[in-house]
């Protein structure tokens, strides 16, 4: 049987560098959360979405029950006028997209606010978080820190031990660089715990994340991948609104309301009220 490798180590580096890491990034990760939201600016509306989204909902309603409510005449005239307007784009957020080229995201103001977010955002995490990894890595290089109380296949010798090139070492010993790293991944139920669910601190997976999808070739395709979606959605809604057929939702409307209310309509009589029936 393998005979259990046995290191000793000091209990000043579990009070000096163990405890503190751990804090530090605790910390570190509060303050991020509320500079984050110091940072973070209102949303500002933007009335070409809204008109975008109203006109698809109009159209909705129109092919519903509640279109049956409208005249024939009236009912005809505005399926009309909005398969002319899906088809020319004229709701469209970017009527570029209609024509098949490229929108500017440099034009769009709402386009730009967002980016300045998503940058702001990764600068709060990024710069921390540099500042950090270069504090432990200059003070605390090739320490050893903790053991773990389970065994680990030796795939996971370069994840646990990093900034120590040791090939006899135990897997299961784990160095500081490589305890900053399941800090940062691993304290994110902490951060739910005390800044509760939607936190800016434990948010670094996802703020990789992104600016990963900021990436050249990725973030330049997504403006246009979400303008041709909804141009497809308008040319959906002009092929339905054509197909549409209109019932009359008011006929014998007298006679149903006066049903809801447990009223039975006398059965005509005169000639005259037997015609108008």
């Amino acid at each position: 049987m393998k005979q259990e490798q046995q290191i000793f180590l000091d209990p000043a580096i579990r009070n000096w560098v163990l405890i503190p890491i751990m804090l530090v990034m605790v910390l570190v990760g509060v303050l991020r959360h509320y500079a984050t939201q110091l940072m973070t600016s209102v949303p500002k509306g933007n009335i070409k979405q809204v008109r975008e989204s109203a006109a698809l909902m109009r159209a909705r309603m129109l092919r519903s029950p509640s279109g049956s409510v409208l005249p024939y005449p009236a009912f005809q005239s505005r399926v009309k006028y909005l398969a002319a307007a899906f088809e020319k784009g004229l709701y469209l957020k970017n009527p570029n997209a209609a024509t098949g080229q490229a929108p500017n995201p440099l034009s769009d103001p709402a386009g730009m606010e967002s980016m300045m977010e998503m940058l702001k955002k990764n600068m709060v995490m990024i710069v921390p978080q540099t500042l950090i990894m270069s504090w432990i890595t200059f003070f605390f290089s090739g320490f050893i820190l903790i053991k773990l109380p389970f065994p680990l296949t030796l795939r996971f010798k370069a994840m646990l031990q990093r900034g120590i090139e040791t090939a006899d070492m135990d897997v299961t010993w784990v160095s500081s660089l490589s305890w900053y790293f399941l800090n940062l991944f691993g304290l994110n139920s902490i951060f739910r715990l005390i800044l509760g669910e939607e936190n800016a601190a434990g948010a670094d997976m996802n703020s990789m994340q992104a600016m990963g999808g900021m990436m050249p070739g990725m973030g330049a395709s997504q403006p246009m991948q979400q303008a041709s979606e909804v141009l497809n959605m308008f040319k959906n809604e002009k092929e339905l609104l054509e197909l549409a057929q209109w019932d009359n939702g008011l006929k014998n409307v007298e006679v149903r309301i006066l049903e809801i209310y447990g009223v039975r309509p006398s059965a005509p009589t005169s000639a005259k009220e037997k015609k108008l029936a």
